[in-house]
């Protein structure tokens, strides 16, 4: 998508085809340096002239017109219904938004952690969440997905899109961390693959997917994209630490209704 002179990538979900939305990573945008591209991470070093650049060429790529709202988000489970955009200073802490309210776009950051963007086409009521491993054992996918049937939505025409996140080759987790999950559901062991001694590489994207079918919802696409091994693509949290880089981007999924 070419947005005043810069090619901005907007990533789609099949599922979600006719609903305004779209994944995008670090292609395109203002910034330099370890952040370069579409950073549009607030709480980044990143200079704070291209973040809101770069977050007024993510939302025209996807929602000419809309109104980009983003969340302060803390790795919950909580949700907020948006009936009015809030400005920027106002954002609540919370990691998942619902509205049925048009020229709303909702907008979740990620830096490995799982963008999944929801839609009830007929009932014109859509969601985002964000869904890190805390987020999504919590229960912020169910959250959300409570808060879409308040707003009139049926869990039987909902429709999910899991975007690009770390992937299981990419993850490496200790005993500590698949202890948490099995102490959730023994079953939960399943998302997890052997690793060196004491450590496990973890699916966050299946799990998520396992979260939104228990849910009950039937429509799920999950779209493979690994964010930590394509540094061309996306920004990486984990790759930036395990690099010892003084700061890293964060992209942005968005989703509108009407």
């Amino acid at each position: 998508m070419t947005v005043d002179g810069m090619t901005v990538e907007v990533i789609r979900a099949r599922r979600l085809s006719g609903v305004a939305h779209g994944f995008l990573g670090r292609r395109g945008g203002l910034s330099v340096g370890a952040t370069a591209g579409l950073n549009v991470g607030l709480g980044s070093l990143d200079d704070p002239a291209a973040v809101a650049g770069n977050r007024r060429l993510a939302a025209a790529a996807v929602a000419p017109g809309a109104t980009l709202t983003t969340l302060y988000q803390v790795h919950s489970a909580d949700v907020v219904t948006v009936g009015a955009p809030w400005a920027e200073a106002d954002r609540p802490q919370a990691d998942a938004m619902v509205t049925d309210r048009p020229g709303v776009l909702l907008g979740i950051l990620t830096a490995d952690c799982a963008p999944v963007l929801f839609a009830d086409r007929e009932a014109g009521v859509v969601g985002a969440a964000h869904a890190g491993w805390k987020g999504a054992i919590g229960g912020v996918t169910d959250a959300t997905i409570a808060a879409m049937t308040a707003l009139g939505a049926h869990r039987e025409r909902i429709v999910a899109a899991i975007g690009p996140c770390i992937a299981r080759a990419s993850y490496e987790v200790d005993d500590g961390f698949l202890r948490t999950f099995a102490a959730a559901d023994p079953a939960n062991e399943r998302f997890f693959a052997p690793a060196r001694a004491g450590h496990h590489q973890f699916d966050l994207e299946a799990y998520v997917a396992h979260r939104l079918a228990a849910a009950d919802l039937t429509r799920i696409e999950a779209l493979g994209l690994d964010t930590y091994a394509d540094e061309d693509r996306f920004f990486s949290f984990r790759r930036a630490t395990h690099r010892a880089e003084a700061d890293y981007g964060r992209q942005i999924s968005l989703i509108a209704a009407g």
